[in-house]
């Protein structure tokens, strides 16, 4: 009988582990804080200028004048010095260049004088020669010809002679040209030195202060509205003296000198508005403005 097949045992397969629920990771949160903007007075807008009276804005104007014209002075002190000192530098330029041009002529003429006398030299022995070939001619002919190259010599010498003595008396007034001349040139350098010693002290001095006052210059043009700016900027140039703003002198403009109107006083005293002279187009402020 076929033998049956013994039955695997059947193996119970164990139950998977149950896995434990994982917590989702917890998303990071950033928080983004909003940006506090800056304090307005921080940065002020462009052009953005405060609202100031007529009366503010002519003290400022007259302020600005003080500033600008004691940085005129500044300058013209300052503008005088380099100019001396560029005078001082071209007197010496040309007295070197008429030293040398003189003493060049003078060893020229030394160099002329010796070359005379090198030809009276030459002359002489050529007489000498001339003579001692007389006593040996056979004719009149060549007797007459020697004597005239003697003569012809002769008046050699003398010329040379001549013009020895012309070069030297040049000489002598040229040399008295040349110390007269070194003497002007070492006053000039010592001027020069000194110049330059105070140009010096006046730039290391004035650069410092004129800074500040361009500085104060620049604060106060804050306060005046453009307009007005630009028409002082276009009165200064066109005066002189460099004023656009004055005060009201006895009665009369303070930069022509021209007689004001009563009225006009009364106005400029009020600080209201800006009053222009008639004449001359400067403003005008009252005296009392800075007090």
């Amino acid at each position: 009988m076929p033998t049956k097949a013994k039955a695997k045992p059947e193996v119970k397969k164990a139950a998977p582990a149950k896995k434990e629920p994982v917590a989702p990771k917890a998303k990071k949160v950033v928080v983004v804080e909003p940006k506090t903007p800056p304090p307005a007075h921080l940065f002020p807008k462009k052009n953005e200028k405060h609202d100031y009276t007529i009366s503010e804005k002519l003290k400022a104007l007259y302020e600005l004048q003080q500033i600008d014209s004691k940085v005129d002075k500044i300058r013209i002190v300052r503008g005088e010095l380099p100019m001396e000192v560029k005078d001082l530098e071209d007197d010496i330029a040309g007295l070197e260049t008429r030293v040398d041009n003189y003493t060049a002529e003078v060893h020229q003429l030394e160099e002329s004088i010796a070359n005379k006398k090198n030809s009276i030299k030459d002359s002489n022995a050529a007489i000498k020669k001339y003579t001692t070939q007389q006593n040996n001619v056979k004719n009149n002919r060549e007797y007459e010809s020697l004597t005239k190259e003697i003569e012809f010599q002769n008046l050699e010498i003398q010329l040379s002679e001549k013009r020895i003595k012309e070069y030297s008396a040049e000489i002598v007034n040229k040399k008295m040209i040349i110390e007269a001349a070194r003497g002007s040139f070492n006053e000039r350098k010592q001027d020069l030195e000194l110049k330059k010693k105070e140009l010096d002290g006046i730039v290391e001095e004035t650069q410092k202060e004129e800074q500040i006052l361009m500085k104060k210059s620049e604060e106060a043009g804050q306060i005046i509205e453009s307009r007005l700016l630009t028409a002082y900027k276009k009165i200064r140039n066109n005066a002189r003296n460099g004023l656009a703003v004055v005060t009201v002198q006895r009665d009369s403009c303070g930069g022509c000198f021209n007689y004001i109107p009563p009225q006009q006083q009364l106005d400029v005293r009020q600080r209201k508005k800006v009053i222009v002279c008639e004449h001359c187009g400067r403003i005008l402020v009252d005296p009392d403005i800075i007090g």
